[in-house]
């Protein structure tokens, strides 16, 4: 979308938006005008955007790291839309490396309700599970107000406003300031970079709302005194981002961070084995979730406050200012006055793990709108979040009820009867959430692994199929040629190619316990006895104590003659789980 367009139809007053926000003080002829509002639902740590195009519906990240808006080819192809190839050399580069990139034009897409003339998206990446993303080249051509503790976001236009406060919200609360990084003239700010302290050492920091949380690259941490083998630093599994790899990141404890005045102590803070581009450090959901923030790209500052609620691995009950004063956490805001509000706030609450908070809200919405499906799947996740199972589950029905074609509530109740051992009923909601999704869907990936679950690798095949042919540079790939791979092993069929599939995952994981099951189980199969032994040894070196590996290896074992190991594998693996002897027969593994 360019920015002139995107202008001219703020500008023109053709979206609807509820009444501006009150002006700061007039100083030296100070103007603020609220352009538009673009109301902000948190799933989980996402923040979401509903958007259209033409009448079917999509969920956008809205991510301010995103230098511009995005889709992934999979999200292209599902809605009908043509890619064309960018100029020779061009990629977009995330936390998970390069991908390469194409474009596309659409005049069909409306964002918040508004039809808007000729949007342009790079084309690539990572499926995030989404649409795609809302990113810079709407977020970032004028003044925008991020307030995801209210489920809100507003771009803004400021006229003289150089020396003006703009945090109006404000009132007697502590409002940091903190100068931004860029070229002041440019029309275009592809991201929000600011200078913070960690440790009292200068780092570049982006604020980032679509990074699920705040990340600092390994370098930057040591600058700050801190590596993986600094004492308490722990490992904290992987990320991934927009490219098809996987970052090794670790969990560290820092003295401080000062983020503008606003000082917090021994934060916690993952670090990564990454580069970040321009910045050392993303600030993620969890600052923009407990803050407010002003992003005024025309004075080129940014003004904040703090909501209340944990940021960056604390619970602060108080929060103070780097001279040691007392912040005044109160919720200056306005109470919600219609259902949607209650359930934006409400999905705000959640997602910092106010539960009771969250659930009186979506209680608000639900009796203001009782026919409204989403709000009931909204409380049904709450409910399941503070271990109401009944509750959730009956929720979950309504919902499903209201909205029979919802994957979402489809899945997590699938989900639940499968935990409950009712696998018709499980199988039931994952066939109909087969039927609804478009065959590009990113769903796809979670759908194969409820089928394998479920023990029906034909589907489970079908599935992985679709995905793998729609996302060929995703960072879930390994995973999905590992379950492609393992399908086939269950059904015997095609191993060639699922030997294929197994080794090009073990490549990218050459210790991944289960994907050396996967091999192994294939090479069993092809009467390779000796490889599928020492891919079993080498899957239960990761992971000893998993039942069907022990089993499995007793089988090859006694196919090998060693008849002792064999049987002391299968004891001590019916020993953890002792329904494996029936799993080996439905794979014809066993008479």
């Amino acid at each position: 979308m360019s920015a002139i367009g995107l202008l001219a139809m703020v500008l023109g007053g053709a979206m609807p938006a509820p009444p501006p926000p009150p002006p700061p003080p007039p100083a030296n002829g100070c103007k603020v005008e609220q352009m538009a509002v673009l109301p902000v639902t948190m799933v989980g740590r996402r923040a979401m955007v509903a958007a259209k195009f033409g009448d079917r519906d999509a969920r956008f990240i809205l991510d301010s790291g995103a230098f511009y808006s995005t889709i992934s080819r999979a999200a292209a192809t599902e809605y009908g839309l043509r890619v064309d190839l960018l100029p020779l050399g061009f990629y977009v580069k995330g936390i998970g490396g390069e991908s390469s990139a194409g474009y596309t034009v659409t005049n069909s897409f409306s964002l918040a309700g508004l039809k808007v003339p000729k949007v342009d998206f790079v084309v690539g990446g990572t499926d995030t599970g989404q649409t795609g993303l809302l990113g810079q080249n709407i977020l970032g051509l004028a003044d925008i107000e991020y307030d995801f503790p209210h489920g809100m976001v507003r771009l803004m236009k400021t006229t003289r406003c150089g020396h003006v406060g703009l945090a109006y919200w404000a009132q007697d609360k502590p409002v940091t300031m903190l100068p931004l990084i860029g070229e002041p003239e440019s029309r275009f700010h592809p991201h929000t970079l600011a200078t913070v302290l960690v440790n009292g050492v200068k780092v570049t920091a982006m604020f980032d709302s679509g990074a699920v949380s705040s990340l600092m690259t390994l370098a930057a941490a040591k600058r700050a005194g801190v590596t993986p083998a600094s004492p308490g630093v722990e490992p904290d599994g992987y990320s991934t981002g927009l490219g098809s790899h996987h970052v090794s990141t670790w969990l560290a404890t820092f003295d401080k961070i000062d983020v503008g005045g606003e000082a917090i102590s021994h934060p916690r803070i993952r670090i990564g084995d990454t580069e970040l581009g321009n910045a050392d450090m993303l600030i993620g959901a969890d600052f923009f979730l407990t803050h407010r923030l002003f992003v005024s790209n025309a004075n080129h500052v940014m003004f904040v406050t703090y909501e209340g609620g944990p940021v960056f691995g604390l619970s602060p009950k108080h929060a103070y200012t780097s001279d040691g004063k007392l912040m005044d956490l109160t919720d200056k805001a306005a109470d919600p006055k219609t259902a949607e509000e209650f359930s934006r706030r409400g999905a705000a609450l959640m997602s910092n793990h106010r539960l009771t908070d969250a659930l009186a809200d979506f209680d608000k919405a639900i009796a203001m709108a009782p026919g409204e499906g989403r709000y009931y799947y909204q409380r049904a996740t709450a409910h399941l979040a503070n271990r109401q199972r009944d509750e959730g589950l009956t929720d979950l029905d309504k919902a499903i009820a209201l909205m029979p074609g919802d994957v979402d509530a489809r899945f997590t109740r699938a989900g639940i009867r499968l935990r409950a051992r009712d696998r018709d009923g499980a199988l039931a909601d994952v066939k109909a959430a087969d039927g609804v999704l478009a065959p590009s869907s990113d769903r796809r990936f979670a759908l194969a692994a409820m089928y394998d679950e479920l023990g029906q690798p034909e589907p489970a095949l079908t599935n992985y199929d679709l995905w793998l042919k729609g996302h060929p540079e995703d960072a879930g790939r390994m995973a999905a040629l590992n379950g492609r791979c393992w399908a086939r092993g269950q059904l015997n069929r095609e191993l060639d190619k699922a030997l294929a599939d197994c080794n090009a995952a073990v490549r990218m994981a050459p210790k991944n316990a289960a994907f050396l099951d996967s091999r192994a189980l294939i090479r069993l199969r092809r009467g390779e006895l000796a490889l599928a032994l020492a891919d079993y040894d080498a899957a239960l070196a990761a992971n000893p104590r998993e039942a069907w590996s022990l089993y499995a290896r007793g089988i090859t074992e006694a196919k090998l003659g060693q008849a002792d190991k064999a049987k002391a594998d299968r004891a001590a693996a019916l020993a953890i789980n002792p329904t494996l002897s029936e799993r080996a027969r439905r794979f014809g593994l066993e008479p």
